[in-house]
């Protein structure tokens, strides 16, 4: 049997992310206002036939495959992104304080699309806070730092949105904001897992200082449905 983390939005769409799922058995995807992925069901042309004939004119998708895929002729890709899939598998929480970070909500959505726009850590939509477990850090009124939950491929919680103002990088937020995930993420008896860049170096010693391990590599598919 497949391990649910080598299909992630798939997963999630037909397990804990049901309620945000649109499409069909072969092919789903999250309702756009809340994120632009699709999970194709094992990534076949007839998946993406049945996402091209069950999705809006001129959409586009974000899907994630551990292996190269063939795109169909009615599908363009606009780029793609080399990452890795990692895993945190400790059962305990990293060192850290508990304090000295912000639930964010709503309310906050334009200063995280702000922040999202000036450090690109993925894609942030106007609903994309319904994901759940967003934490942030203020300096001075400002919002400096955030992370937050994504896929939800039950039992593996998605941590996602890590993104920290360039002038304040170096003071610990990514840390503290991270360590307050996989708490929570520990505290629903799931297992943390996130995507990350794989020339984020930087990133990725971060994450691996938290306890996470590089489980497979991954790609992200950035494609547009044409005519």
């Amino acid at each position: 049997m497949k391990h649910p983390l080598d299909n992630p939005i798939y997963n999630a769409l037909i397990s804990g992310h049901q309620i945000f799922a649109k499409g069909t058995e072969q092919a789903n995807y999250y309702e756009q206002d809340i994120a632009s992925f699709a999970g194709l069901k094992d990534n076949s042309e007839a998946d993406f036939e049945a996402l091209y004939q069950n999705s809006p004119e001129a959409s586009v998708f974000v899907v994630f495959t551990p292996s190269p895929l063939t795109l169909p002729k009615n599908w363009k890709l606009l780029t793609h992104i080399d990452m890795f899939q990692m895993v945190y598998e400790p059962k305990t929480v990293p060192v850290g304080v508990d304090d000295g970070f912000t639930e964010l909500n709503e309310f906050h959505v334009p200063e995280m699309t702000a922040l999202v726009a000036l450090t690109q850590p993925g894609p942030f939509k106007p609903r994309t806070i319904v994901l759940g477990n967003y934490t942030g850090v203020y300096h001075e009124d400002q919002l400096v730092a955030m992370a937050g939950h994504r896929f939800n491929p039950t039992p593996y919680v998605e941590v996602s949105a890590v993104c920290t103002h360039p002038n304040h990088l170096g003071k610990g937020y990514a840390y503290q904001l991270l360590r307050e995930q996989i708490k929570r993420i520990l505290e629903k008896a799931e297992t943390p897992f996130l995507h990350v860049r794989n020339d984020n170096h930087g990133a990725v010693k971060l994450y691996q200082k938290l306890g996470f391990h590089i489980r497979i590599e991954m790609i992200a598919y950035v494609i547009q449905k044409v005519a």
